[in-house]
C-alpha cells in the first residue's frame, strides 16, 4: 500500500514538520516567498491573533468559557488558531527556528523562574506578575 500525499483524500497530516513543508510549497506555488519576510509575517501574525481576540472582545468570562459551543462561533475560533499558527510556523520556517525546541527551552526557563509551590523559592502562584514577559 503507498501513502498517500498530504492533503489527500487519506489521514489527516498532523506532523508539524510536514505541516511547515506544505505551507512552504503552497507559498512557494503562489511565488509568495518575497513577501514572507520576517516583519511581514511577524506582523500577519499580530494581525491574526487580532482576530482571534476579536471574537471574545465582548464576552463575560463565562461566555467566553463556552465559545466552543455555538458551531458558528467554533468554526471562526478554529479558524483563526489555524491562521495565527500558519503565519507562525511560517516565520519561523523563514528565521530557521525550531519552534518546538524553542518553545521546550522557554518551558525550562519558566520552571526555573517560576518553581512550583513547595519548591524552595518565592512562591508565584496565584499572581498576575508570574506571566511577566522578562
Amino acid at each position: 500500500m503507498t501513502p498517500e500525499a498530504p492533503g489527500s483524500s487519506g489521514a489527516p497530516d498532523h506532523d508539524l514538520a510536514a505541516l511547515q513543508r506544505r505551507l512552504a510549497d503552497f507559498a512557494a506555488a503562489r511565488d509568495w516567498q518575497p513577501f514572507h519576510t520576517p516583519k511581514n509575517l511577524a506582523s500577519a501574525l499580530s494581525v491574526e491573533a487580532s482576530e482571534l481576540m476579536e471574537i471574545f472582545q465582548w464576552l463575560t468570562p463565562e461566555q467566553s468559557a463556552r465559545v466552543m459551543d455555538s458551531a458558528e462561533t467554533a468554526g471562526r475560533v478554529r479558524d483563526e488558531v489555524a491562521d495565527v499558527l500558519a503565519y507562525l510556523l511560517q516565520f519561523c520556517e523563514v528565521l530557521d527556528i525550531d519552534v518546538l525546541a524553542a518553545l521546550s527551552a522557554k518551558i525550562d526557563r519558566n520552571e526555573r523562574r517560576f518553581p512550583a509551590p513547595g519548591g524552595g523559592a518565592e512562591d508565584v502562584s496565584g499572581r498576575a506578575d508570574r506571566h511577566s514577559t522578562e
